[in-house]
């Protein structure tokens, strides 16, 4: 399995599909308590048009928590070099919520770097409602296991329609959760989300291509909310119905239309 490691000694794992082409490269971005397992269909999806590349950032899946403090700042530069490191020097980001998070900060970092963002599940600001509920997981996970964190989350990770299809496979969505995240280092990266600054923010630094997509069920971000952040980056918003905050497993068809249309127009 491929890993990269960075200077201060954290093995961050990755793949990747098609490197071996000339076509532009497109980045995957983890959520919390997500892996690259969560994008193989969506990459698959896109191979014969894009290089693409899938990471685990500290703290997830595959890669170690690392010795320090984990930081959004430190995300965006252990990007940087391991795009470096595979000798890529621009891409197509694609972040989902912390990944979205992620991306941004990259772009505003090393802007030479990116070609166009899609942002998902990502909101100008941090409601009190996502505040809470980040608090809320954080204290489960303290006092409890990831097992218990998993099912907590299932209802404001997904939609009702998600929920609703998928009420046999839950468990086995628990298991795989549980199996490739560690408790102490996902208290770190709830840890570290509280002390982000507001996407708003940093998004008045960037100038590249912009998508923000968000979903109606979303518990965590809210329409008007990714509505003002496609705006702060002079960029262009799509709202989806019936879709909660995991919109690529949610809506895989409908996603991955709006990805190659946008990342492909001129």
């Amino acid at each position: 399995m491929p890993y990269f490691k960075t200077k201060d000694g954290c093995s961050i794992f990755y793949e990747t599909q098609g490197f071996e082409s000339s076509h532009p490269v497109v980045a995957f971005l983890n959520g919390t308590l997500q892996s690259t397992v969560y994008w193989k269909s969506h990459s698959l999806a896109l191979q014969d048009r894009f290089r693409v590349l899938m990471y685990d950032a500290r703290a997830q899946g595959k890669s170690d928590l690392g010795q320090g403090e984990l930081s959004l700042e430190g995300h965006a530069e252990d990007l940087s070099k391991l795009l470096k490191h595979l000798r890529v020097e621009k891409a197509h980001l694609i972040g989902l919520s912390h990944g979205a998070n992620v991306a941004l900060a990259y772009a505003a970092h090393s802007p030479e770097g990116v070609d166009r963002l899609v942002l998902c599940s990502a909101g100008a600001r941090q409601t009190c409602r996502a505040k809470l509920i980040l608090k809320s997981w954080l204290n489960v996970l303290k006092n409890s296991d990831l097992e218990t964190l998993a099912w907590v989350s299932l209802p404001v990770a997904f939609g009702e329609n998600f929920l609703k299809q998928q009420q046999r496979n839950l468990g086995n969505m628990v298991k795989a959760m549980v199996k490739r995240n560690k408790k102490q280092a996902i208290i770190a990266h709830l840890e570290a989300m509280s002390t982000y600054p507001p996407l708003s923010q940093i998004a008045q630094h960037v100038h590249h291509p912009v998508l923000v997509v968000s979903g109606s069920e979303d518990l965590l971000v809210t329409e008007s909310d990714a509505q003002h952040l496609a705006m702060v980056c002079g960029g262009r918003h799509k709202h989806l119905t019936g879709i909660g905050h995991s919109i690529p497993p949610e809506a895989p068809k409908e996603f991955t239309k709006t990805v190659l249309q946008f990342l492909e127009r001129e």
